[in-house]
């Protein structure tokens, strides 16, 4: 498999994925050190460059804000494999950060689960989530969300877990249940366990609803990491912090609307500006070099300077002044 080329090399000092590591390796690297790990779900190259410079070592790629700002329709089962994985690649190419890419339910059936997990490590993408739910799908955190057997949810997991063999890959694996909505919280403690026998990396159980519930998952399958859901603005899970959560057990927390409601705030803000006859106010909108730096204008200079040619002035032909 051809290595992961990021357009910009990693800057000196950065956190993130090292020369000669793969994307999965720095994600395991990452985890395995003490705390819990924030990851700011992003939904574009633009917004995982800002995840990045912000100093985070993870960027997480969200359906929920892929879904808002690719088609600009709800996470309802909407977008589709080929747009995700294309949305994967575009992000891993602008960071030298991991990036886990939310797998959705997988696409389909066990053989769907297995393309998904190859398209995602050709898309340099660190990890994936994959859930249990039936399709189409449901957002997280909302009423009515059904899921498929016991049996099939621990397939799906073993056919993830053998397209990453088949691929030499290691990319990290994580196993995500709706059951605790669906059906209860005993079955989502059941179907955790039996992932992390299946061989999954990372567990998560969404829209726990109580500190006890979390503190009753992160008892399960020791030494496998827990990831958080800190769903912002109203979700089912208490909000804690990142402190907090690494005492009850987790190991990886992500925050899925912040960057995609505050883009859409902001934007709303502009346009009421510019519709009123001005602009946005210098205090809401970063200057012109500032946009310059975020996007890289001076590094691609700099190392263009390496290329240039001077040009000579063509000479005359022979005998002619």
């Amino acid at each position: 498999m051809a290595g992961r080329a990021p357009y910009f090399a990693a800057e000196e000092g950065a956190r993130g994925i090292r020369p000669g590591e793969s994307p999965a390796a720095a994600l395991r690297r990452i985890l395995a050190s003490p705390g819990a790990h924030q990851a700011p779900c992003c939904f574009d190259a633009l917004g995982a460059r800002l995840v990045e410079r912000a100093g985070f070592p993870i960027c997480f790629m969200g359906g929920f804000c892929v879904s808002a700002a690719r088609l600009g329709l709800p996470d309802v089962g909407l977008i589709s494999y080929g747009e995700m994985v294309d949305q994967g690649r575009l992000i891993t190419e602008a960071v030298s950060v991991p990036v886990i890419g939310d797998g959705d339910n997988g696409y389909g059936n066990s053989m769907n689960i297995k393309r998904t997990i190859k398209g995602y490590i050709n898309a340099g993408l660190a990890g994936i989530m994959l859930e249990d739910q039936v399709a189409p799908k449901a957002c997280g955190h909302t009423e009515g969300r059904k899921v498929i057997s016991r049996e099939e949810s621990v397939m799906h997991i073993k056919a993830a877990i053998d397209a990453r063999k088949e691929s030499a890959s290691d990319i990290v694996i994580v196993a995500r249940t709706d059951s605790r909505q669906a059906v209860s919280l005993d079955e989502a403690l059941w179907r955790v366990q039996a992932f992390a026998d299946a061989g999954a990396d990372v567990l998560f159980i969404d829209a726990l609803a109580s500190v006890e519930e979390m503190k009753a998952f992160c008892a399960v399958a020791p030494g496998v990491p827990k990831m958080a859901n800190m769903l912002e603005g109203g979700g089912k899970t208490p909000i804690l912090t990142p402190a907090e959560l690494e005492e009850i057990g987790f190991s990886l927390v992500v925050y899925p609307l912040s960057l995609i409601g505050v883009a859409m705030r902001a934007m709303e803000d502009a346009l009421l500006a510019i519709k009123g006859g001005g602009v946005p106010p210098p205090s809401s909108l970063p200057s012109f070099q500032e946009i310059k730096d975020t996007l890289g204008f001076n590094r691609y200079y700099e190392e263009d300077k390496q290329y240039s040619v001077s040009q000579a002035q063509p000479s005359l032909p022979s005998g002619k002044q």
